[in-house]
């Protein structure tokens, strides 16, 4: 009898942990995390850094998104040259075309994303004689971001060319390497008036103040930047999801509130 009760309970304490009785679940494996490197115009950083890319990774947090923020023109140099960037949006459709024409691109991928407005400003405080695109030429210390490789330059240049002042502004501007500089040098009081984005001026509303946007027909095309991913991008699936995420309804009204508008 005693053997028998020996015998039953083994055969029970087998049983218990062949059900279980001893937890050998196995954990699930921690997602990849994958880092995307953005590569965006300089007047991007603040909604980038401060709202989207949080907002992003509250939805996909096994996605790390690192930004490279430049003059639009250094960008293009710095992918032909080797930068690792997965997503690129210039603040102008030079560049991009230029890296798509170059093999660059995910030509597929490319799209507009976003409007911007070339505007005049002034410094903020005391008053200013300069009221309108065409008073730059008077203006002592004139700024503008470089035509060589800052899309707001290329625009300046082109409405100025388009006004007819181009040489008077040239001969005295100081040129910028991107607009963020030309933006403080105005805000700063070294130059007496500028040239940037309307977005750039919203960042800085206590040093500059807003006089003109660039006049009708100056321009011949609308301020747009396009975004695109890169063609060798090792996280191609990871940066199309950013994309993606970028062109979404609340994204969008992230992107208002900086003064950004979407493209018509």
């Amino acid at each position: 009898m005693q053997k028998f009760l020996v015998l039953a309970m083994s055969l029970m304490a087998m049983i218990v942990l062949g059900c279980g009785g001893t937890s050998n679940k196995v954990a699930a494996p921690a997602k990849e995390v994958k880092t995307v490197q953005l590569a965006a115009a300089a007047s991007l950083e603040k909604v980038f850094e401060q709202q989207l890319i949080p907002m992003f990774n509250k939805k996909h947090p096994e996605i790390k998104i690192q930004g490279v923020y430049d003059a639009s023109g250094k960008l293009q140099s710095q992918i032909e040259n080797g930068l690792d960037a997965d997503l690129f949006i210039s603040a102008a459709n030079k560049q991009m075309q230029a890296l798509d024409k170059k093999g660059y691109m995910d030509s597929a991928s490319i799209k507009p994303l976003l409007e911007n407005k070339l505007v005049l400003i002034v410094p903020a405080k005391g008053e200013s004689t300069i009221k309108e695109f065409k008073d730059l030429a008077k203006a002592k210390h004139p700024a503008i971001g470089d035509p060589a490789s800052v899309p707001a330059g290329q625009y300046a240049k082109e409405a100025l060319t388009s006004l007819g002042i181009w040489q008077a502004v040239q001969s005295k501007a100081s040129l910028g390497t991107n607009v963020t500089q030309v933006l403080n040098w105005v805000g700063e009081g070294s130059a007496d008036a500028g040239l940037v984005y309307a977005t750039d001026a919203a960042l800085i509303k206590d040093k500059v103040r807003v006089v003109a946007e660039a006049p009708a027909g100056t321009l011949k095309k609308p301020v747009i930047y396009p975004i695109g991913v890169l063609k060798k991008s090792p996280q191609q699936a990871a940066a199309k999801e950013l994309a993606a995420f970028l062109t979404t309804e609340e994204a969008m009204q992230t992107f208002e509130k900086y003064g950004f508008a979407r493209v018509k």
